[in-house]
């Protein structure tokens, strides 16, 4: 049928569903424990919230918010579906799940490398896939080493692996 039929009170927008954190194609998704509870806490509230839809006469907002969330839940259900979870072995080098302190040109900081969902740089979280994660791993305490990330070349210093 021609859209000049349609009435333009029954045109529903359709919504824009932001993307999960980038994860390269083809890279497994690696999960820490914590990660994989976050997503299925994600999943659960994402559950709640359109359960709890209350129409309030406004069929078409019901409905445009209840495939809003379908459209998340799928997008998260499918990252879900391809986690691994996996734990950190200290072995005395860093790894993914690790949590490193070290020093990078003169400032001290600690970053813990997790999965993409679960990275947070706020938290000091970043994910494997980054440059950073990537300049870290294999290296021990005391290790004294350049990395080049986005930002320019830095200078690590490992304190602490745990």
């Amino acid at each position: 049928m021609s859209r000049g039929f349609v009435k333009e009170g029954d045109q529903e927008e359709t919504p824009m569903v932001p993307p999960r954190a980038f994860l390269p194609p083809g890279v497994v998704n690696y999960v820490t424990p914590l990660g994989m509870d976050l997503l299925m806490q994600e999943r659960q509230e994402i559950l709640d919230e359109r359960d709890a839809i209350d129409t309030g006469g406004q069929e078409t907002d019901a409905r445009v918010m209840r495939n809003f969330l379908n459209a998340k839940l799928e997008l998260l259900e499918n990252r879900i579906k391809i986690a691994k979870v996996t734990e950190h072995k200290n072995n005395g080098e860093v790894a993914f799940g690790s949590v490193v302190s070290l020093r990078m040109n003169g400032d001290e900081m600690q970053l813990q490398i997790t999965g993409v969902d679960e990275a947070n740089a706020a938290q000091g979280k970043i994910p494997f896939t980054s440059p950073m994660a990537k300049g870290l791993f294999g290296h021990r305490v005391g290790d004294v080493f350049d990395i080049t990330i986005p930002t320019g070349l830095k200078t690590i210093k490992i304190l602490k692996i745990e």
